[in-house]
């Protein structure tokens, strides 16, 4: 297991309770490291920034989507709900 998928199964587990680089120092991490995982888990969206608890970052909600299909006669038009 990488530090990246070591860093986000530890910030989920932790649950604001530590802040972010102490949380990384925890598993190994320096500064600078702990803060490039973190660029690299917001760019891909699985973890937000948000003032909660010590920590400022937490797991991403994932919100569901459905997609129905309307069909005017000529195509079928897609849309997310």
């Amino acid at each position: 297991m990488g530090n990246k998928e070591k860093y986000y199964k530890v910030l989920i587990e932790n649950d604001g309770q530590l802040n972010e680089i102490d949380l990384g120092e925890r598993i190994g991490l320096s500064e600078d490291e702990t803060n490039e995982i973190i660029v690299q888990l917001l760019s891909e969206y699985k973890i937000e920034y948000v003032e909660n608890k010590v920590c400022n970052y937490s797991q991403m909600k994932r919100v569901k989507k459905r997609i129905t299909a309307e069909n005017d006669g000529s195509k079928s038009i897609f849309r997310l709900m």
